[in-house]
């Protein structure tokens, strides 16, 4: 392999020059410079980057913590949106600024976090940034004299800077939305209780309704993932019950569009078109279903792309500028409006 030694005896010129050259850090003429970079060239030469970061203390390496690789696989199921998006955001901002990403999954195993922090600290990432896989609360191990972290699709109690989507308003735009297209009797079937966006999104569908000046109907919301297996009886027992009803709604709304696909496939069997009988909609705008789905799916975006986009730039702020905690940035994504749903007189 050439050395930088190499290079110089080549161009004709002193090590020291060929640093500069390389380095931008002192003034050569254009035509030592173009005899340098010649020899460059010709050697195949590849610069230490291991010296440039001991003299500028800047790495240009990012280190991010996720569990996406391992949920992939023989196994994997998408449920929800992947969280790929979230990392495709980051790898974006990142590679317009010139930094470099590193990435390290836990493989779904939380004690495995702390140690990939310390090795990204050791390999002088400048910052990390840690991706969960649905919005939750998070605890990072505590780790000396760590680097900015922001985190992307989590939060934390002790306010590390933290990109999470605005839920709760995503779920009311998509309400409203409905509601503009004639419709006053809305059902909500969630994904299981307990987690953030079941709550934040239930709390967005009311207040649609009492915007609207629609009373609130608890026998519309039903739960149709109880918990994270997503079993269609549980399912099919509350799109049956909501059919049962007195006054049946107009329009399903759901948890998100893989449980959309399972709504339209028991509203068949059941005899019921869709939208002509039964208006639904989903949540996450996953093109690969929206889009493919007949008729198409409305659906609300879960904007994973520029939330990922968003927390590189908090991170790149936060590597600058050296700020404390700070609030949890929101993102809402826009309702994308197709042909699931009738517009009613």
């Amino acid at each position: 392999m050439a050395t930088i030694y190499d290079v110089a005896a080549r161009a004709g010129v002193s090590p020291k020059t060929v640093s500069r050259v390389i380095n931008g850090d002192a003034p050569v003429s254009d035509k030592t410079r173009a005899k340098v970079e010649t020899a460059i060239a010709a050697l195949g030469y590849i610069p230490s980057s291991a010296a440039r970061i001991m003299r500028s203390s800047r790495s240009g390496l990012i280190g991010l913590i996720t569990g996406a690789i391992s949920r992939t696989g023989a196994e994997f199921r998408v449920d929800g949106l992947p969280d790929m998006f979230l990392i495709k955001g980051i790898q974006q901002k990142l590679r317009s600024e010139g930094k470099t990403l590193m990435i390290a999954d836990t493989g779904n195993r939380p004690e495995c976090i702390e140690p990939l922090i310390r090795t990204f600290m050791e390999h002088r990432a400048e910052g990390i940034l840690y991706v969960a896989e649905y919005h939750q609360e998070v605890v990072l191990p505590e780790v000396a004299n760590v680097c900015p972290i922001v985190l992307a699709n989590c939060f934390d109690a002790i306010g590390t800077p933290a990109v999470l989507p605005d839920d709760e308003q995503g779920q009311y735009d998509l309400v409203r939305e409905i509601i503009r297209h004639g419709h006053d009797h809305i059902a909500y079937v969630t994904l299981r209780p307990g987690i953030e966006a079941t709550r934040l999104r239930i709390a967005g569908y009311r207040r649609a309704l009492e915007d609207a000046g629609i009373a609130f109907d608890a026998d519309l919301v039903q739960t149709g993932y109880p918990d994270n297996r997503n079993d269609s009886e549980a399912l099919l027992a509350a799109i049956i019950k909501l059919l049962s009803l007195r006054q049946p709604p107009s329009v399903i709304c759901c948890g998100n569009d893989e449980m959309a696909v399972r709504v339209y496939g028991i509203l068949r069997t059941r005899g019921l078109r869709v939208p002509e009988q039964m208006s639904v909609a989903g949540y996450d705008n996953h093109s690969s279903i929206a889009e493919t789905l007949f008729p198409p799916l409305t659906s609300t975006e879960l904007p994973y792309v520029r939330m990922g986009e968003l927390a590189t730039e908090i991170l790149l702020q936060e590597i600058e500028q050296k700020q404390t905690a700070r609030p949890p940035l929101k993102v809402a994504g826009a309702t994308i409006w197709r042909q699931s749903v009738t517009t009613r007189q």
